[in-house]
C-alpha cells in the first residue's frame, strides 16, 4: 500500500510513515479535516504553527499554502486519515439540510476541533476503514461518513457554520455543471445564485448566456421536463415524484405540468 492510499478518490485519504520524519509544501484547495491517529503533525502558514498528536482533530482552511512536518513518535508509527471537504459536497448538505452561512467568516484558517464522545466515536468508527485500505467502504459509505463528519463539527462548533458555507470565492464554479446537478432543489434563484459565487445579477447574465432562458423559466422547464420523463417513461405516479422535483405542492406541480403538455400528469400513468 502506497502512502497517502486513497480510500475513497479525492475525498478519504490514509497517511502512514513507519519511522522517518516527512516534510512537504501543500496547496489545499478544498476545506480538509485531519484526523491523527499516532504521531506528531505539524502545519506551518503565514498565519499560523499549529501542533497535533494521536486523537487529535484539526480543520484545514481552504486555499491555502502551508508546510507540513510529519513526525513519527518513538515506539510508534506516524498515521492520519485526512478527509476532503470538497465543495460540491458543502454545497449538497446546504441544499439537504437547509443551511446557510450566517455571516463572513472572519476567524483563524486552521483550527484545532476539541474533541468529545460523538467525535471520539466518529473518528474510531473510519479508523478500520482506513487501515484496511478501505477495501470495505463503498463511495456511497465514504459520502455519508464525511457528511455525518460536517454535522458532528457543527455539532462540536456551531460556529463553524460560516467557515465551512462561506462559498464568496474569487471565482466562480462551473455554473452549467452545478445547476444540471442541482435543479431539483426548492431553493430561491437568490441562493442559487450564492453557491454559485455570484450575485443575483451576474448569476441571470450568467445563466442565459449558459442556457438561453431566464433561471426560472429554465428550472421549471427542467423540472416539468423530467416529471414528463419519470412519468411517461419510468411510470412512476405525480404524487412520488412532485417534492423530488423541487414542486411545493401536487396541485402546484399539476397546474404547471398542464399549462406546459397541454395535460393533466395523470394522463400520462
Amino acid at each position: 500500500m502506497t502512502s497517502p492510499a486513497e480510500i475513497i478518490p479525492g475525498v478519504i485519504f490514509y497517511s502512514y510513515l513507519s519511522t522517518e520524519r516527512r516534510e512537504k509544501v501543500c496547496f489545499w484547495k478544498h476545506h480538509t479535516l485531519v484526523l491523527q491517529v499516532s504521531g506528531q503533525f505539524i502545519l506551518e502558514t503565514s498565519e499560523q504553527n499549529i501542533l497535533m498528536t494521536g486523537g487529535e482533530m484539526l480543520l484545514i482552511g481552504k486555499n491555502q499554502v502551508g508546510t507540513l512536518t510529519k513526525t513519527p513518535l518513538p515506539g510508534a508509527n506516524y498515521e492520519t486519515i485526512v478527509i476532503s471537504l470538497q465543495e460540491d459536497l458543502l454545497r449538497k448538505i446546504v441544499l439537504e439540510e437547509k443551511l446557510e452561512a450566517n455571516k463572513k467568516y472572519i476567524g483563524p484558517p486552521n483550527i484545532l476541533i476539541p474533541s468529545n464522545e460523538f467525535l471520539q466515536g466518529y473518528f474510531q468508527s473510519i479508523v478500520p476503514y482506513a487501515r484496511n485500505s478501505g477495501a470495505s467502504m463503498t463511495d456511497e459509505m465514504g459520502i455519508l461518513k464525511v457528511k455525518e463528519a460536517v454535522k458532528l463539527l457543527l455539532l462540536a462548533l456551531p460556529e463553524l457554520r460560516d467557515f465551512l458555507f462561506d462559498f464568496s470565492e474569487p471565482f466562480k464554479i462551473d455554473l452549467e455543471r452545478f445547476m444540471v446537478s442541482n435543479f431539483h432543489f426548492n431553493i430561491p434563484v437568490e441562493k442559487f445564485a450564492r453557491l454559485t459565487g455570484r450575485s443575483l445579477a451576474g448569476f441571470k447574465r450568467d445563466f442565459q448566456k449558459t442556457f438561453g432562458l431566464p433561471p426560472r423559466q429554465w428550472l421549471n422547464d427542467k423540472r416539468l421536463n423530467t416529471a414528463k420523463y419519470l412519468i411517461e417513461i419510468k411510470h412512476q405516479k405525480p404524487s412520488a415524484i412532485y417534492l423530488d422535483l423541487g414542486f411545493e405542492s401536487l396541485s402546484h406541480f399539476s397546474h404547471s405540468f398542464k399549462k406546459k403538455f397541454g395535460v393533466a400528469p395523470t394522463k400520462f400513468n
